[in-house]
């Protein structure tokens, strides 16, 4: 006796069509699954890489040869360094050479325009003082003039002329002093010193040139004087 009530009916699977395979009841397991029927799990499948590449190694004679070409290239680039230097200093020695050789040219210039109005200025500054010692000899005022020789005096300055002068006593340089009379004296010891200055000299301050040197009586040791 069927014990199916009215009911079950509804479940019972479909006939199959005509032309169609009739479902089967064995369901394939899904990629990964288990064919016992339980849930399935996916097994995740790391990629297996190549622990062991074949790299070549390079033989000890082309390691070498690299190492000597790489040598005589670094030997290339210091000789060419060294040369650079070389050139770079004698450059430098030229220059500085032209430069000095500058200085000096424009020097000479300034000396060969200057030179004629020294001289004059020298002169002019000689006549004042010998007219200023007059006066003040005879008494009379010599301000004025001495204040034009004292311009006279800073207009050679300005040109890098300075005067310079002796005292008594200092002994005779041929290079400083231009005697022009002798001073008859009994003591030895004087003989060749500076008795009188009558005109202070003149020199270049840079290269202490003497323009004009001091113009003095100096003492000759005469016995018996």
């Amino acid at each position: 006796m069927n014990s199916a009530g009215p009911g079950d009916e509804m479940f019972q699977a479909p006939a199959a069509a005509p032309g169609y395979p009739a479902p089967s009841a064995a369901v394939a397991p899904a990629q990964g699954g288990r064919t016992d029927g339980s849930p399935g799990e996916v097994s995740e499948q790391e990629p297996q890489l190549d622990t062991d590449p074949q790299v070549p190694v390079p033989h000890a004679e082309e390691t070498g040869a690299a190492l000597h070409d790489l040598a005589g290239r670094l030997g290339k680039v210091e000789e060419q360094l060294a040369e650079f230097h070389r050139r770079s200093a004698h450059r430098e020695s030229v220059i500085d050479r032209l430069h000095e050789e500058n200085q000096l040219l424009q020097g000479g210039i300034a000396r060969a325009i200057l030179d004629p109005v020294v001289a004059d200025l020298i002169r002019l500054y000689d006549q004042l003082d010998r007219e200023v010692r007059r006066l003040r000899a005879e008494g009379q005022d010599e301000r004025l003039l001495s204040s034009f020789g004292e311009d006279i005096a800073q207009i050679l300055d300005r040109c890098g002329i300075e005067s310079y002068s002796a005292e008594p006593g200092d002994p005779f340089d041929r290079n400083l002093h231009r005697p022009l009379a002798v001073v008859a004296c009994p003591d030895e010891s004087r003989h060749n010193t500076v008795a009188e200055v009558v005109a202070v000299g003149f020199a270049e301050r840079d290269t202490g040139r003497v323009r004009r040197p001091v113009q003095a009586r100096f003492y000759q040791y005469t016995p018996g004087a």
